[in-house]
């Protein structure tokens, strides 16, 4: 890890530009804090935060601001004692998409460990309520493990979600380090459990390069996420939030990037974004476009 006062990474390359822009992003960060709101845009400090704003979409974040773990990759509060979920999040929620006029709406969460069900419940009611109140618009939904519950993992599948997405975030020998209770096999199995429970539901799961990984362990990675079930994936560049936060090894070219991408698709994945800037739910409606 990184000491304090050292720098959090090297200078950004060339390759990596974030545009910033301020039309729409007031009227979305208005309608959030309205209806009291969270974002994993925010929350996670998304370099692509002011593009979406502006473009009149954003990831909701629900059940709180903190997690009850504390990865050493994410910017995310820690709290092992959070606030309860809130009754209302759902309709509250439903109220912003109609209010941004969204079509395909990306919902994530802090990891609830304190709850009986991990939050599975408290997706399934927010699906079910954007289906209410938006019926053409569809819902993807990134989830934490669950602590491998199948059961909560069922429970969200049978909201129906457009898509399933859950993280592998790095290879399997860098898991166990970043990561706080979660684990590499656990991932695999959750994704594998989603894609034959799921009844045609796609399955997602993205991965950050420059915390050290070899390419070969993120081919065999990719490997393992096809063997899954998993036709979707996203790989991004990592950029760590702090220099508390695990330390930069590299930043990956555009063309390792591309490169990656290609394998990708050569394992049978259906859609692939792989780029610097990609993100979990970065353009996900396109992404699953490519799907259908």
């Amino acid at each position: 890890m990184q000491g304090e006062g050292k720098p959090v990474r090297p200078r950004l390359p060339e390759w990596i530009r974030v545009r910033v822009g301020a039309n729409g992003a007031g009227e979305v960060s208005a309608i959030l804090q309205d209806l009291r709101l969270n974002t994993v845009c925010s929350g996670a400090m998304c370099p692509n935060l002011g593009e979406c704003f502006c473009h009149g979409t954003a990831t909701f974040l629900i059940m709180g601001r903190n997690c009850t773990r504390n990865c050493k990759f994410c910017a995310i509060g820690h709290d092992p004692h959070p606030e309860p979920p809130e009754p209302d999040e759902a309709v509250r929620l439903a109220e912003a998409a109609v209010r941004l006029k969204l079509r395909y709406v990306v919902v994530t969460s802090v990891t609830r460990d304190d709850l009986p069900d991990g939050g599975a419940g408290c997706f399934a009611a927010v699906i079910e309520e954007l289906r209410r109140r938006l019926p053409e618009a569809e819902t993807e939904v990134l989830t934490p493990d669950f602590n491998g519950d199948e059961n909560a993992i069922r429970r969200v599948l049978e909201a129906r979600p457009a898509v399933f997405n859950h993280n592998v975030e790095t290879v399997e020998r860098l898991s166990s380090e970043i990561r706080t209770r979660a684990t590499y096999r656990r991932t695999l199995e959750v994704l594998r459990f989603a894609a034959s429970a799921g009844e045609g539901i796609p399955v997602k799961s993205g991965l950050m390069l420059g915390l050290g990984e070899s390419d070969e362990e993120v081919r065999r990675t990719l490997r393992d996420l096809r063997e899954a079930g998993v036709s979707i994936v996203t790989i991004g560049q990592y950029l760590p939030p702090s220099a508390a936060h695990w330390p930069l090894a590299r930043y990956v070219t555009p063309a390792e990037f591309e490169a990656f991408g290609a394998f990708a698709r050569e394992l049978g994945f259906r859609a692939v974004a792989s780029a610097p800037l990609v993100r979990s739910s970065y353009h996900a409606g396109e992404l699953v476009r490519e799907t259908r």
